[in-house]
């Protein structure tokens, strides 16, 4: 339980460090995610059960039909995800042309991926059988577009790359100066009975007093 709630802690405090274009992928990224649970695909078919030939019609999701296309989909929105939760806590690493560059064509990728799925649609089992383009699929392609346009809004922007000096796992506490070397010195206080005369303006006769000093000092 305190796992998982130091985990939300920690992707509550990376979500306030984003930047208003850094949130927008992400919620297209995590948009993309959501999009694989609902009905991607129509599949009509006619199954011989008891000497009848019945009619089979029901949604899939990308889980239903998971191939490779469905597979590099996933991998692209949970990149984007983790990219941008370790940009919010502030890891420093460089990405070739920038986050902006990667979200970029991370978005393309999957924009032709779900063109290529429109032609090349999964196989399905079953006499007569087909497969058809469900609404989820389209609301994925949107979601597809969303990233893109997210990830040229962060390319136009120029957010610095956080540095090593900002980075949690190798930034450097200031280290104090060195202290100079110490010598040892012996300090020798003897305490020592000093009589004062009445002539003494600041001085009660009889006075005791305690003063550092090798010799007692004698009455005048």
């Amino acid at each position: 339980m305190t796992t998982v709630r130091n985990g939300l802690v920690r992707i509550a405090r990376a979500w306030r460090a984003l930047a208003p274009e850094q949130r927008h992928a992400a919620l297209a990224a995590l948009a993309l995610l959501v999009a694989t649970f609902l009905p991607w695909y129509h599949k009509d078919a006619f199954v011989a059960r008891g000497g009848r030939l019945l009619h089979d019609a029901g949604n899939l999701n990308a889980f239903g039909k998971f191939g490779w296309v469905e597979a590099a989909i996933c991998l692209v929105a949970l990149g984007v995800l983790l990219l941008l939760f370790q940009r919010g806590e502030e890891r420093a690493f460089h990405l070739p042309g920038g986050d902006g560059t990667v979200i970029f064509g991370a978005g393309l990728w999957s924009a032709f991926l779900f063109l290529w799925r429109v032609f090349d649609r999964p196989s399905a089992n079953g006499t007569g059988a087909t497969i058809g383009i469900a609404w989820g699929f389209f609301f994925a392609f949107l979601a597809a577009g969303a990233l893109t346009f997210a990830g040229y809004r962060l390319r136009v922007a120029h957010r610095a790359e956080p540095t090593r000096a900002q980075d949690p796992t190798t930034r450097e506490e200031p280290t104090p100066p060195p202290r100079p070397p110490l010598t040892e010195t012996t300090h020798v206080v003897r305490r020592r009975r000093r009589v004062v005369g009445p002539e003494s303006p600041t001085q009660i006769a009889g006075q005791l007093s305690f003063e550092e000093g090798d010799e007692p000092t004698r009455p005048a």
